[in-house]
């Protein structure tokens, strides 16, 4: 969490409590604003003449294009930024690249494998920069899965939401979210891949009180909400053989959702159909899987458009 309390310096949103609850609820109405604007043609254009640049040390396919799509239908541009298209790949220092950067551009948004190396984006930059990705954080996906979450149950009121598999980067700032519009989030992990201490810590701070266990059958009953993510992130391929071992008992399939036949199934994507979940259920009339993955298009219209206000 970045917290700046300089208002000559740019807003950073590197975590999603990098927001207030006030602000978080501003960036997800505007999400739905944006939302509406496209399915009703109407113009929204408010970063008109704005450039974004991306910088991406990770592969990617709905950051890239929703973040590109995004600056396009609000008017703007964005750039695109391979580590080894640029200095950056040559060992130029984050700090020069930053400092570069925000003499061009309206805004970077950063897809790297350190948290660190975003951190140090922000502090250097003049410019608001958005974590596209990180090994500790996904903000942008979490901002997508709580607007996806307030459609499909009409509000945050009463939802009960349960994560299966990895406590990952995903899975961290997925927690954060919930506390934040207090959604009743259960978290089941294998052992050894919890949710770092000091998220939950966070995520009691903002008033959640997510509940950890390592049995998914006992999570997802009564869950209104059933989220999931790869068992094998970039950069743990070496660990195929151990994960998949540990993570038995974890698949989201026909076993585990007939203890939650209700349930709504989400996947930040891409999926490692036959592992973390099923054909058969991100097929199934449960999934709302797409409907996610076109949330982060609109969300990320919106805190774009907020940070540069």
């Amino acid at each position: 969490m970045t917290t700046n309390t300089d208002d000559s310096q740019p807003r950073h949103f590197l975590d999603v409590d990098d927001l207030t609850e006030a602000e978080l609820f501003t960036v997800l109405d505007r999400a739905e604003e944006y939302k509406r604007a496209l399915e009703t043609g109407d113009n929204h254009a408010d970063l008109e003449d704005q450039t974004l640049g991306m910088l991406f040390q990770k592969a990617s396919t709905r950051t890239r294009v929703s973040f590109e799509t995004g600056m396009t239908q609000l008017g703007g541009h964005a750039i695109f930024l391979g580590e080894d298209d640029i200095q950056l790949g040559r060992g130029e220092p984050l700090k020069d690249t930053s400092r570069a950067l925000s003499r061009y551009v309206d805004a970077v948004m950063a897809r790297v494998f350190k948290h660190e190396n975003v951190e140090v984006l922000a502090e250097y930059a003049d410019v608001p920069v958005v974590n596209g990705l990180t090994d500790d954080a996904h903000p942008c996906q979490t901002l997508a899965d709580l607007q996806t979450i307030r459609e499909q149950e009409d509000g945050f009121d009463g939802v009960s939401a349960t994560w299966i598999g990895d406590g990952n980067n995903v899975a961290q700032s997925f927690a954060l979210g919930c506390a934040m519009t207090d959604i009743d989030l259960t978290v089941a992990t294998p052992e050894g891949y919890e949710l770092d201490e000091e998220v939950l810590e966070r995520a009691r701070e903002l008033g959640g009180d997510p509940t950890t266990t390592t049995d998914p059958v006992e999570a997802v009953s009564d869950a209104d909400i059933i989220y999931t993510d790869v068992w094998i992130s970039m950069g743990q391929e070496d660990e195929r053989d151990v994960r998949m071992n540990d993570f038995e008992g974890f698949q989201v399939g026909a076993d585990l959702l007939e203890h939650a036949p209700e349930a709504s199934i989400m996947h930040c994507l891409p999926a490692h159909r036959g592992e973390e979940i099923t054909d058969e259920a991100i097929e199934s009339d449960q999934s709302i899987v797409f409907d996610q993955a076109e949330n982060r298009l609109h969300a990320q219209k919106a805190v774009l458009s907020w940070l540069l206000e």
